[in-house]
């Protein structure tokens, strides 16, 4: 098959419909498939056979938009989830089991942060939260025997810290562990983890990848190339699964057996599968992501300059800054482009924060990113919350912290708000 430009296969990878099929991407909304065999049913049922016989494994909406999304990424195979926090916890209980060890940075999502330092430590897992700035020497001596990944986001929220993926991949990759990445904020259009060494890729394709705010939804990418026989850490893709009659993945899978562990074992038991119609939405978003990705950048960088420049306004985090920190790692790591959102904090503290969000009218206030229409949020206040003053800090969220994801309006529009809310404290 021909390769294609990035931009070309966000409209045609994942599906190619036949002669006289319809041209858009059909919603299969059906629980089920019939069959005129039971023995082919059987089959199905002992890995022996590919197909469709109940939604919450595979659905042929749900694999096309996975197989896009694998393409966009460069993997080898994508799993749709429910949820990008859903994506978060298959990404590591599929390689990972109670009493095991994983490192993860401690610059994350709050959702992502709580999902870890509490539910999972409740199930028996043990993290160790590391800086994302951590050295090499530093990284390389939390690693211990039962260390089983290392988890970071490609650009983090709402921090905006750059990883130096290529250093934490060779620290995963010198103690024979994946490096597993949260490339949610730049998506494939801005970033490509795979290309500096990451192994699995994780988003909540709530955000950009719909860009309308209409779907909840998450995607686990498995770049295909970690050999889980290197060594004994991954039994459950090395060793005989006895409840589908002693399959090894990775014997009778070889790349792809990351992936289909994760549908035949994870999905039958736990779920978390995302309804054809969500995967239908999602695909829409999909088809325009490398239009709305040009614009969302351009657009953030022209307020994160204004807001630079405004005297009411204390600090400013936009990678694509030049006085910001991260900048060298953005040109790098996101070569098209440092995103759509940027924080900054107002001079006066919490209430002039307050003041600020309270005095917008085209901007929202809600609890969501990376969609077309602006919207800001205090992170601290809201999808950080639950974290202590010390948590708060590890993660990189300081109070007065305005988190705002520009959207795709008219920059002057954007701006022209930005300024009459803060001409009001």
């Amino acid at each position: 098959m021909k390769k294609y430009h990035l931009n070309t296969n966000c409209l045609h990878a994942g599906y190619s419909p036949e002669n006289g099929g319809p041209r858009v991407l059909p919603v299969y909304q059906s629980t089920t498939f019939r069959y005129e065999s039971s023995e082919q049913m059987a089959r199905l049922f002992d890995l022996d056979e590919s197909g469709y016989f109940y939604t919450r494994l595979q659905n042929p909406t749900n694999d096309a938009v996975a197989a896009k999304i694998a393409v966009l990424e460069g993997g080898v195979g994508a799993v749709l989830t429910s949820s990008g926090q859903a994506a978060s916890f298959y990404s590591i209980f599929n390689i990972a089991s109670a009493g095991d060890h994983i490192i993860a940075s401690s610059a994350l999502y709050g959702g992502t942060y709580n999902l870890f330092s509490v539910t999972m430590k409740k199930l028996g897992f043990d993290f160790t939260f590391v800086s994302p700035d951590i050295s090499a020497a530093e990284l390389n001596s939390l690693f211990k025997h039962n260390t089983k990944a290392v988890f970071a986001e490609s650009l983090s929220n709402p921090s905006l810290v750059v990883l130096d993926i290529e250093r934490f991949a060779d620290c995963a990759h010198a103690h024979g562990v994946p490096l597993i990445v949260d490339n949610t904020f730049p998506t494939p259009v801005n970033c490509r983890p795979f290309e500096f060494g990451a192994d699995i890729v994780t988003h909540s394709t709530t955000k950009y990848m719909d860009g309308h705010a209409t779907s909840v939804g998450g995607a686990i990418v498995d770049s295909g190339n970690f050999d889980w026989t290197q060594n004994d850490k991954f039994p459950g893709l090395t060793t005989p699964d006895e409840s589908y009659h002693g399959i090894t993945y990775a014997e009778r899978f070889g790349k792809g057996a990351y992936s289909t562990k994760l549908v035949s074992q994870l999905m039958r038991d736990l779920g978390s599968v995302p309804s054809p119609h969500n995967s239908f939405l999602l695909n829409l978003g999909l088809e325009t992501l490398h239009l709305r990705m040009e614009r969302h950048c351009a657009n953030a960088l022209t307020v994160a300059k204004w807001l630079e420049n405004h005297d009411k306004v204390s600090w400013v985090n936009y990678p694509g800054l030049e006085s910001g920190k991260y900048y060298s790692l953005a040109q790098k790591y996101f070569p098209n482009g440092a995103g759509g959102v940027v924080s900054f904090g107002v001079k006066g503290g919490r209430a002039a924060a307050s003041a600020f969000m309270d005095g917008l009218k085209l901007a929202s206030i809600a609890t969501h990113v990376a969609d077309c229409r602006t919207c800001v949020l205090h992170p601290a206040g809201t999808t950080h919350r639950q974290l202590t003053s010390a948590q708060l800090d590890e993660c990189g969220v300081p109070a007065d912290m305005l988190r705002l994801s520009v959207g795709l309006e008219y920059a002057e529009d954007i701006i022209g708000d930005i300024k009459q809310a803060l001409d009001k404290i």
